[in-house]
């Protein structure tokens, strides 16, 4: 998913909202809040008793950082300091840094059309409309195709590009693998035969510290940048600190601001949707806070979790 929300202070669109989902760039399976207080400290008894919920929810680990000092950290039911967890769709934020790095190397620009470079739908007459921005939000109208994750696909870069438009471009957010199956297979184009993980570990994970990650590589060697990376609870929080850091990572600018500031403009089309067995990465960029939080399969309240860590923070228009 891509993650709406912003770096440091506006522009977040969404106010005091628990958000998800509703980016104009590739999918960042993280959430933003915006806090109505931002000279609050985050306590770490309130953190506590967030830990203790996410705990009874079969949660693993629990992170939490303001001001880059880490505040709490707890594991349970299984979890450790040094144990990966499946990030699910959290994935996708990772190739949508990488998107951003690829417009940087000024290999496309948002509103060229994919038929440019994926020239098999030129003659489709709605295929040929899509955009890599209408791409990259799940916006094309192309069908969501969940098998693509199946691992007995052999090539899932042909599958994709090969999937139906069922919505007319722009009209219709859509969740599924197959618009970052289909970015790949562009972003592959545009490397000219340079290898898409090479890229990405050269120009995103290397500089992010990441390595040893789980591309689920199809028989042609095609990664699912939809999902399977796994990661420690401090290796999840980097991508918080980079969207904290405006782009920047420990000194390093590995995005530019002004393209991670366009990559959280909101688009309509696009619904709440979040991370598969309440994985989630928060961001409170008026608190400078990030807020880790992995687990299992359970029912589970963001809102309350939320409400826990912060205690007296106010919070506008929360749900459960």
């Amino acid at each position: 998913m891509f993650a709406p929300g912003g770096s440091g202070e506006p522009p977040l669109p969404f106010l005091g909202r628990l958000i998800g989902n509703r980016c104009a760039l590739p999918i960042f399976a993280l959430l933003v809040l915006t806090s109505a207080s931002a000279a609050a400290e985050i306590s770490p008894t309130d953190c506590a008793r967030a830990a203790k919920y996410s705990e009874s929810k079969r949660g693993i680990a629990m992170l939490v950082l303001q001001n880059g000092q880490t505040i709490f950290e707890h594991y349970a039911n299984g979890g450790s300091a040094r144990g990966r967890w499946p990030i699910f769709s959290g994935t996708k934020s990772f190739w949508g840094v990488a998107a951003l790095v690829a417009m940087r190397d000024g290999l496309f620009k948002l509103d060229d059309p994919v038929s440019d470079t994926i020239t098999e739908w030129k003659s489709d007459p709605r295929k040929s409309q899509i955009t890599i921005r209408q791409l990259l939000s799940q916006t094309d109208g192309i069908e969501g195709a969940s098998r693509l994750q199946r691992a007995s696909v052999r090539d899932r870069n042909a599958m994709a590009i090969r999937l139906p438009v069922i919505a007319a471009p722009g009209s219709a957010f859509i969740y599924g693998p197959s618009h970052l199956q289909i970015f790949s297979e562009l972003l592959r184009r545009k490397l000219r035969g340079r290898s898409t993980t090479s890229y990405f570990e050269g120009r995103v994970s290397n500089r992010l510290g990441l390595g040893r990650l789980n591309y689920k590589k199809d028989a042609r060697g095609n990664p699912l940048p939809a999902t399977g990376f796994e990661l420690t609870a401090r290796e999840w929080a980097c991508l918080g600190e980079l969207v904290l850091g405006q782009g920047s990572y420990h000194g390093r600018q590995i995005v530019p601001a002004a393209l991670l500031r366009e990559a959280f403009v909101g688009s309509a089309a696009n619904p709440l949707a979040l991370g598969s067995h309440y994985q989630r990465l928060f961001i409170i960029p008026s608190l400078k806070v990030i807020i880790v939080r992995q687990g299992l399969e359970a029912r589970f309240s963001d809102a309350h979790f939320l409400r826990l860590v912060l205690g007296r923070v106010q919070l506008i228009g929360m749900q459960d």
